[in-house]
């Protein structure tokens, strides 16, 4: 299947991303992981709570590799990442979001260089609402108006009442329990970018310092809504299929949808790493890389519940690395 529509603006790898084969499963063409010998050391990873699931399967299995390397993991938020990876205080750097360019160029400062972003997954933003509630989906204006006191989406009112989606009976005079990130999480900045039309959120709304917190707010709140990486998803939630304009296809939030670009807050996630232009990439680093771009490493993707990458990602980050698949 081909991506239809860009899901971030063009950057980096993103722009390959926008003419290449996308797979919602593993790519069989990423090769296999194999063994390299003297690795052993400490890795450290500083940054995004919604990657903190996944960073930490990767660590397991390249601990099966390698028992003798020490992981450490923090995933407070992805604007936690970029100082820690600046100060040399983490060697991994995983955001869900890419750097802002203020961030970029404190980096450069220090360093003399831009850090290196490893494309690594696609993720999708998911609305979650209580299993018992019937709404069909919502699109990105209602989404915005429910949670936005600016309704830059251009929805006609302030959505307060369940009653105001089409829930009837019981439902129509509810109020919402509104759950969010907070605002050192990526994932509070790209909602706030891409469904609320870069407008901001309600006084109201509930802060939570992680996705699973997110999710379990709404999980025992029978009128709760919110958002985080569909990687969090529990039986305790549903997620719901959104349309990008009212009155729009809904699309579920599944590898399907996120990989032909029709599910509309689909995104990249990263890790960022220390890469200096003139020397390669020291070797418990390189083989975390490696790893990663493997057919392992993208199984451990798509059972975490994200959209793997396919090898022609894989391969040119690889190249561009100066990383030989058959080290």
């Amino acid at each position: 299947m081909l991506l239809k529509k860009c899901l971030l603006p063009l950057a980096s790898a993103a722009a390959l991303l926008c003419s290449v084969q996308l797979h919602a499963d593993v790519d069989p063409n990423l090769p296999n992981y194999t063994r390299a010998p003297g690795v052993s050391g400490n890795l450290s990873s500083v940054g995004s709570d919604t990657l903190n699931n996944l960073m930490t399967l990767w660590a397991e299995e390249f601990n099966r590799y390698y028992p003798n390397v020490n992981i450490q993991i923090q995933g407070a938020g992805s604007s936690t990442a970029p100082p820690a990876i600046t100060e040399g205080t983490a060697t991994l750097a995983p955001m869900s979001r890419e750097m802002r360019q203020s961030e970029i160029e404190a980096f450069e400062n220090k360093h003399g260089y831009a850090p290196y972003a490893l494309p690594v997954a696609i993720d999708m933003v998911a609305v979650f609402v209580n299993k018992d509630n019937p709404i069909e989906g919502m699109s990105l204006p209602q989404v915005d108006a429910v949670f936005s006191a600016t309704r830059r989406g251009g929805y006609s009112e302030d959505i307060t009442r369940w009653g105001q989606l089409g829930l009837t009976g019981a439902w129509a005079n509810r109020d919402f329990a509104l759950y969010s990130r907070n605002a050192v999480s990526g994932t509070y900045g790209f909602f706030k970018d891409m469904a609320l039309f870069g407008g901001d959120y309600k006084s109201s709304i509930n802060e939570q310092p992680g996705s699973s917190s997110v999710v379990q707010g709404v999980s025992e709140s029978i009128n709760g809504i919110g958002y985080s990486g569909i990687g969090y998803r529990t039986s305790s939630v549903r997620a719901l299929p959104l349309a990008v304009e009212e009155g729009g296809e809904l699309f579920e939030p599944s590898a399907e949808n996120a990989a032909t670009g029709d599910y509309p807050l689909a995104r990249y996630l990263y890790i960022y790493i220390n890469k200096h232009p003139n020397r390669p990439l020291e070797p418990m680093v390189r083989e975390f890389v490696r790893m990663i771009y493997s057919q392992q490493g993208q199984g451990v993707v798509f059972r975490d519940g994200y959209v793997p990458l396919p090898e022609v990602v894989a391969a040119r980050v690889r190249a561009e690395l100066g990383i030989d698949v058959s080290e």
